[in-house]
């Protein structure tokens, strides 16, 4: 734990970080304010006094009780600014942290006050960031499914989000849950029923899942790569694969940290080429003929 200094600079920040901070501090309890640290010394030096005055005799069981009270909370602040302080350089100059709901903040911070783990704490920050940028990107339904990972779900979510694509609202394209490209990530019929299990997505191993009623083209992005899509005469269809993102793991993918495959981009346009789509891209142009 920290020796007690402050883990933000107040007079560094800019105006929206400022704010997120002052948020923060209505909803769960001052961050980095010299007030409140007189306060509390204050609060202390005033229970210590009411103790002496009223000769009230502690129990060493009860001592050690206390002891043990003022370093879970010692901690659990700690925990709150460092998930704070994480969330400050993702914040956007046109956040608006003034629109987070005071509730939200402190069902956040409820969920995560007992959060040290480094990584952990890197995809809760993230998720603060992106409620400041946008407030209402996160339900507390998400939060919830948040608290419930463990750092192999976080790991694993991250590895699946590899395989998301823009597909008017973002999918993740698999395909072929046996094909070696998805075993190679460590994503596998075991890993999909997991992910299922814990709310981040449903899988359909039998029928899959076809999104329908696109025009004759169509405009898809992998992580901001543009492909446009000529459909067959008379089609207007995708087959999307194995697997839908629920609403908490559309949320999540956005900000879990994932990166692109340039092996699994090329695997997804052959498929596609075997669909006869035609398919074309400001960097590379493909036909069916290709």
């Amino acid at each position: 734990m920290s020796d007690g200094g402050a883990l933000i600079n107040l007079g560094e920040l800019s105006k929206p970080a400022t704010v997120l901070i002052e948020k923060v501090s209505d909803a769960v309890g001052g961050i980095a304010k010299p007030w409140q640290i007189k306060r509390v010394a204050l609060a202390e030096a005033e229970a210590d006094i009411i103790r002496a005055e009223s000769k009230i005799q502690i129990s060493e069981l009860e001592q050690r009780a206390l002891v043990r009270m003022v370093r879970e909370e010692g901690q659990k602040q700690e925990n709150i600014e460092g998930i704070t302080a994480k969330a400050i350089p993702h914040l956007t100059p046109e956040a608006t942290p003034e629109n987070i709901e005071k509730d939200w903040l402190t069902h956040f911070f409820d969920r995560c006050r007992l959060v040290s783990d480094q990584e952990m704490q890197t995809l809760w920050s993230n998720v603060l960031a992106g409620q400041a940028n946008n407030p209402g990107t996160f339900s507390k339904k998400t939060v919830d499914l948040i608290a419930s990972l463990d750092r192999a779900d976080a790991q694993l979510f991250t590895k699946f989000c590899s395989f998301a694509w823009m597909v008017n609202g973002l999918s993740a394209l698999v395909l072929d849950e046996n094909n070696d490209i998805f075993a190679r990530a460590g994503i596998n019929f075991s890993s999909l029923n997991h992910l299922d299990d814990i709310g981040l997505i449903t899988f359909n191993n039998v029928t899959g899942f076809v999104r329908r009623g696109f025009s004759k083209y169509a405009t898809v992005f992998y992580y901001g790569k543009p492909v446009t899509i000529e459909f067959p005469q008379d089609q207007n269809e995708m087959q999307l694969g194995k697997v839908l993102l629920t609403r908490a793991g559309s949320e999540l993918a956005s900000i879990c940290g994932s990166s692109r495959s340039e092996e699994y981009f090329e695997y997804v346009l052959s498929e596609w080429l075997k669909q006869n789509y035609i398919l074309s891209s400001p960097i590379t142009a493909q036909s069916a003929k290709v």
